[in-house]
């Protein structure tokens, strides 16, 4: 029975070698930063590196900080890191790669937009203009930065909603605040289910950009309008977890988890309608789903209801493909998945049938690859994926004496090279 697991787990290997292998940008071991620095009335962040103490103490802990989502625009690389537990001195963080010494891979992050932004206030009052956690970002064609501050402190035995759950979006090309926008009450009471987010612009009509936001808790799709200034939320059956699909076993970790739809990525537009398919998916779940901008964009609908049918299966990746985000590459037309259950990413052509006999693997690290918690691409076109070993970090202990958190790049050529991917371009 061992020489058939070593010899499947051979193939496999063999396998995700057909594509070019992801290059490594950086690797941590801990995250470390630069200048911290405080204001009057915020939290001090500083002094030695200690376990968290039961009651709320935000010194400095290099432990608890895990970067959950990576995002490459000209040369900066954006690292966000949730506040699921005390000791995290900025949420939001950017790495400039060309600062960087030569051979330095392991770089330590300075908060983005500032210090101050990131920070806290010592009694935790609510504070509109300060960032409490962040899970992912992304970059629209427009150059700008969104990103949802979801507001909330997750940390073990002592969750607090700080303020309510705002859009960010900033103008990268000035590093400027473009827009806020508080998301209701009436959308969603807390803002812990809003870990990504995609932005459906085009570089000519800015204004007319829209954000599409899963709800992993929540189960829903809010949407919102640049130009409107307004936003909407979409419930289906689709957006829940599969019970079916709850198990996982991740680095030796056992555990069930519920998360509902969590990545949501766009096709190409049509050339008669304009509309754009829209691929999205529960983590929880090997299944992928479909709908369309027009219906996404309908704010009427999402209040009327009577869109059951507008939200509809594609059909099942196969056993163990279970994905935290996927992206739409417009050149290839292949659709690129971070798949946590078998530490790899996968790939499917949309000019295929979705099945799980057309699905490859692109790339696969049992040790290096553990848990792909982001995977974005750049205006280039380049994939980014970022590894953070979480479920080990939930459950058991990482060895801060080896590395732990990968990031990677490779041009979708590149990657599907070799692959059924790639076959079916041809």
């Amino acid at each position: 029975m061992n020489r058939l697991i070593v010899f499947i787990s051979l193939i496999v290997t063999l396998r995700s070698l057909n594509g070019e292998q992801f290059e490594l940008v950086f690797k941590w071991k801990q995250l470390q930063y630069n200048d911290i620095q405080t204001e009057p009335g915020d939290i001090v962040f500083s002094g030695p590196v200690k376990p968290a103490p039961p009651t709320i103490n935000e010194t400095f802990v290099s432990y608890n900080n895990i970067p959950m989502g990576a995002t490459h625009h000209k040369g900066r690389v954006f690292i966000s890191v949730p506040r699921r537990r005390p000791g995290i001195p900025a949420t939001l963080n950017v790495i400039d790669i060309e600062k960087q010494k030569k051979g330095n891979k392991s770089p330590a992050l300075t908060a983005y937009p500032e210090n101050r932004i990131n920070q806290l206030h010592l009694d935790y009052h609510a504070d509109l203009k300060h960032l409490v956690s962040v899970y992912r970002t992304t970059v629209d064609q427009c150059q700008r930065l969104w990103f949802v501050d979801t507001g909330m402190l997750e940390y073990p035995n002592n969750t607090m909603q700080v303020q309510r759950p705002q859009l960010w979006i900033i103008d990268l090309s000035r590093d400027r605040k473009v827009r806020t926008f508080e998301i209701p009450e009436s959308i969603v009471q807390q803002g812990v289910g809003m870990a990504s987010l995609v932005v459906d612009s085009d570089a000519t009509t800015c204004d007319k950009s829209y954000a599409y936001i899963p709800d992993l808790v929540q189960g829903a799709i809010y949407v919102y309008s640049f130009e409107a200034n307004r936003m909407w939320a979409f419930r289906h059956s689709s957006f829940q977890h599969d019970p079916q699909r709850a198990a996982f076993n991740v680095a030796g970790q056992r555990f069930n988890w519920d998360d509902g739809v969590f990545s949501i990525t766009i096709g190409n537009r049509d050339p008669v309608t304009r509309s754009r398919p829209v691929y999205y998916h529960p983590m929880v779940s090997t299944s992928e789903f479909i709908t369309f901008t027009e219906v996404l964009q309908n704010e009427a609908l999402a209040t009327n209801g009577g869109y059951d049918n507008l939200f509809q299966a594609m059909g099942d990746r196969g056993s163990n493909t279970q994905s935290t985000m996927h992206h739409f590459d417009d050149q290839s037309q292949v659709i690129f998945y971070a798949e946590v259950n078998r530490n790899t990413i996968g790939c499917w052509n949309t000019r295929s049938n979705f099945s799980a006999e057309n699905h490859d693997i692109i790339h696969h690290d049992n040790e290096r690859l553990i848990y792909p918690t982001d995977l974005s691409a750049d205006a280039s076109g380049v994939i980014w994926v970022l590894s953070n070993n979480l479920p080990t970090w939930i459950y058991s202990q990482l060895d801060v004496n080896e590395y732990n958190f990968y990031l990677w790049r490779q041009t979708p050529a590149k990657a599907i090279e070799g692959t059924k991917c790639k076959t079916e371009v041809e």
